[in-house]
């Protein structure tokens, strides 16, 4: 993956804050050609939802003394907008946006960069691939971009788009010009 320095920073600074160290079984990183997954013993805060984490929100460190000695280090810029960091990183470097998943005890992120190869293996049709490279290459797609890209009819994008939309996509907007389609970010546990 390109900008591998800075997905592996950002997420080991991540692991490093929120890790369960009582358990003694070391922070893993697993590296593919299309993803990084980042995995550690931890937990989320009494009542918090892997969605809270998508969203801004108080800093809760499991370990607050290494996330302080990271701020201090310069390793973390504030407290409480890591995952949106991580999240933005994303955008900004256009891969997909991170998966965070929580299966007590087990924490992960996992950031992917989407590949025609990787999604055709997901069972993903060739228009289908082409909306979401597009998508992650521009940051959002419009029903007019569809047809032009896939030499489609109005009908045709549309249905594309809602096979996409809820497992890849979501919709941002009301209905007609002006709705927009980005990648869903994915959350998986409580």
């Amino acid at each position: 993956m390109k900008d591998a320095r800075l997905y592996t920073t950002t997420g080991f600074t991540y692991c490093i804050a929120h890790k369960d160290y009582s358990c003694g079984i070391p922070i893993q990183i697993s590296v593919y050609p299309e993803k990084m997954v980042f995995w550690n013993e931890g937990q989320l805060p009494e009542h918090w939802t892997i969605e809270k984490l998508t969203q801004k929100h108080p800093s809760k460190p499991y370990n607050p003394d290494i996330a302080n000695t990271l701020f201090r280090a310069g390793y973390i810029e504030s407290w409480g907008r890591g995952t949106i960091k991580i999240i933005n990183a994303c955008k900004d470097h256009k891969i997909a946006p991170p998966l965070f998943s929580i299966s007590p005890p087990d924490f992960q992120l996992q950031l992917t960069k989407y590949t025609g190869h990787g999604l055709k293996e997901e069972g993903l049709k060739e228009e289908q691939i082409k909306i979401i490279l597009f998508i992650q290459e521009n940051g959002s797609i419009t029903n007019s971009q569809v047809q032009s890209i896939c030499s489609v009819s109005k009908a045709s994008a549309t249905r594309y788009l809602n096979i996409l939309e809820g497992k890849w996509i979501e919709k941002q907007g009301t209905t007609g010009v002006g709705t927009i389609y980005v990648l869903q970010v994915h959350n998986l546990g409580t």
